[in-house]
C-alpha cells in the first residue's frame, strides 16, 4: 500500500493482513516531492497521485507493524537507496531485521524524480553506481565486526556498528525496475530477487538475467522473482507460476480501513482457494 498520514495506519494494516493468512506487506517511498514537477509523473498521469506527497517514513511504520504482528514479512517496496545515508541506513535495517525477529525485506530501486534525487545531492545520471555502492557499503557494516568502504559515493574507515541485523550478512536486498542489462547486472552482482514493476514482460526477459547471473558466476535460480503490483488474476497467477514465480505482490488502495479491508479480503479469499 501506498501508505500515508491519512491512510489506514500501516500497524493495523499489517495486522489485518496476517490475520488473513497474508505472507507479506511493502510499502514505498518518496521522502518529498518538489512542486516543480518537472519530472513526468511515472504512471503517465498528468497530474501525480497524492499520495506521492504524504507517504510515511517506511522504516518508522514498519517498526510499529513489526511491533504488532509476529508472522507476516515486512518490506520495502521501494527504497531509494541513492537518497539515503548508508552509515544511517545500515543502522535503521539492522535495528528494524532485530525488531522483526529477522523479518524484514530490503526492497530497493534507483529513483525517477530527478528534482527529488538532486535535493538529496544525487546525479540522475549516477544514481545506479551510488545505489549499487550505497548497498554494498551497508552489507560490508551487516557483515564484518570492523567494516570499511572505499568508493566513489561512500568512503568510511575501519569501523563497529552493531546491532547486526537478525537475517545473516542482512535481508534479502530486491531489486525493483524494468528488465535490461542494466538492471540485470546489478540484480547478478548484490541482489537476492527482482520486483518488476506490473510484471509486464517476465518471461521475455528471463534468458537476459540468466546470462547477467553466470556471467559472475551465479546461479540464477537463487534470484526471486516477485511480480510487483499484480492484479489477482488467476490465468496471470498460473502463468507466473510456470515461469518459476513463487511470491506477488498484490496492491490495495491509499485509503481508509473501510476502503482498504475489503480489498484485503478479497485478496485473502483469492489466495485460499488458489491454495484449496
Amino acid at each position: 500500500m501506498f501508505a500515508t498520514d491519512t491512510s489506514m495506519s500501516v500497524p493495523a494494516l499489517a495486522q489485518a493482513a496476517e490475520e488473513r493468512g497474508l505472507y507479506s506487506l511493502y510499502l514505498p517511498e518518496h521522502t518529498h516531492i518538489p512542486t516543480s514537477r518537472l519530472t513526468p509523473a511515472p504512471t503517465g498521469d498528468a497530474e501525480l497521485a497524492e499520495e506521492y506527497r504524504r507517504t510515511v517514513d517506511p522504516f518508522v511504520t514498519l517498526a510499529a507493524a513489526a511491533a504488532v504482528t509476529e508472522k507476516i514479512r515486512l518490506g520495502t517496496g521501494i527504497c531509494l537507496v541513492a537518497q539515503r545515508e548508508p552509515i544511517v541506513t545500515a543502522k535503521a535495517v539492522a535495528s528494524l531485521d532485530q525488531l522483526s525477529n529477522g523479518r524484514f525485506e530490503f526492497g530497493i530501486g534507483f529513483g525517477w524524480n530527478r528534482e527529488e534525487m538532486a535535493d538529496h545531492g544525487v546525479d540522475y545520471a549516477t544514481r545506479r553506481e551510488q545505489s549499487r555502492e550505497n548497498v554494498l557499503a551497508m552489507r560490508a557494516l551487516w557483515r564484518d565486526s570492523e567494516a570499511s568502504f572505499t568508493g566513489d559515493f561512500v568512503n568510511f574507515a575501519s569501523s563497529w556498528s552493531w546491532p547486526k541485523p537478525k537475517q545473516p550478512g542482512g535481508p534479502p536486498i530486491l531489486i525493483g525496475g524494468a528488465a535490461g542489462p542494466k538492471l540485470f547486472s546489478h540484480i547478478a552482482e548484490y541482489g537476492d530477487g527482482w520486483l518488476p514493476i506490473g510484471g509486464g514482460g517476465v518471461r521475455a526477459a528471463l534468458p537476459e538475467l540468466e546470462r547477467a547471473c553466470l556471467a559472475v558466476d551465479r546461479d540464477p535460480a537463487e534470484i526471486r522473482l516477485m511480480p510487483f503490483g499484480t492484479l489477482p488474476n488467476p490465468e496471470k497467477i498460473d502463468y507466473y507460476e510456470s515461469i518459476g514465480v513463487s511470491e506477488i505482490v498484490l496492491r490495495v488502495p491509499t485509503g481508509p480501513a473501510d476502503t482498504v479491508l475489503p480489498v484485503l479480503d478479497a485478496h485473502a479469499q483469492f489466495v485460499t482457494h488458489r491454495d484449496g
